[in-house]
């Protein structure tokens, strides 16, 4: 890998914000510019195997949508140790279940399973189903039950001070503003792989290791391509 002195950084123990732009170490203060200006010429195993090498704890998260083979494919080559977090609103289809059941054997993940507290079917008695995105007031509460919640008891659980995703810059225009390496609001630091592929780039690596795709996909959070769920947004 030729990532020369960030090799340093796998002496922290604390993470903390000192500007939008710097993460402070115990050992050392590091400019996320200069940290991303490098790993900008790294592969994406590289930039795994960065994340991993800081020896931090550490999770990988999926939304087990169309193409989340890739980024689960990426960290279980590198360590299939690596706790995978997959918070499964309850809407999911029956493709869904289907392809995540053959990639958590197949790639013998260390898959841990979140699930909002209340059934779809009760929730969708009580809310009337699932509100549209003018009503923001109740869809904001529909996702706090259905992502944001089940997503902070894994937080609680597994205290993560990395955290690899699988988002790209090109799915929305919140996601531009990122990089590789960012400071989540929680103070966790976001690592994404995949952060400057295309869909083509996807594609090809789906194909050149013949992954499955979950063609049926739905996410009751987003209801339509370019939004976020919530989950790299919230506080």
């Amino acid at each position: 890998m030729r990532l020369g002195y960030l090799s340093a950084l796998s002496r922290f123990f604390t993470v903390r914000a000192l500007s939008a732009r710097t993460v402070a170490l115990t050992t050392v203060d590091i400019d996320l510019d200069s940290i991303n200006a490098t790993l900008r010429h790294a592969s994406a195993a590289e930039v795994v195997q960065w994340a991993l090498g800081l020896a931090r704890p550490t999770i990988a998260t999926t939304s087990m949508g169309r193409n989340a083979a890739v980024m689960l494919h990426l960290v279980s080559s590198v360590d299939p140790a690596v706790p995978t977090i997959w918070v499964d609103t309850g809407y999911n289809l029956r493709d869904t279940y289907v392809v995540a059941e053959r990639l958590i054997r197949d790639l013998s993940l260390n898959m841990h399973v979140y699930s909002p507290q209340m059934t779809s079917e009760r929730r969708n008695a009580i809310m009337g189903g699932i509100p549209t995105v003018d009503e923001e007031e109740r869809h904001q509460e529909f996702t706090r039950q259905v992502k944001l919640e089940p997503f902070a008891r894994a937080l609680a659980d597994f205290a993560p001070d990395i955290w690899l995703t699988g988002i790209r810059r090109e799915e929305t225009e919140h996601r531009k503003s990122l990089d590789i390496v960012s400071l989540d609001n929680r103070g966790i630091i976001k690592v994404a792989p995949l952060f400057y592929w295309s869909e083509q780039d996807v594609e090809d690596y789906m194909s050149q290791h013949a992954l499955p795709s979950c063609r049926h996909y739905f996410d009751p959070t987003k209801v339509h391509d370019g939004r976020e769920c919530g989950l790299h947004t919230a506080a």
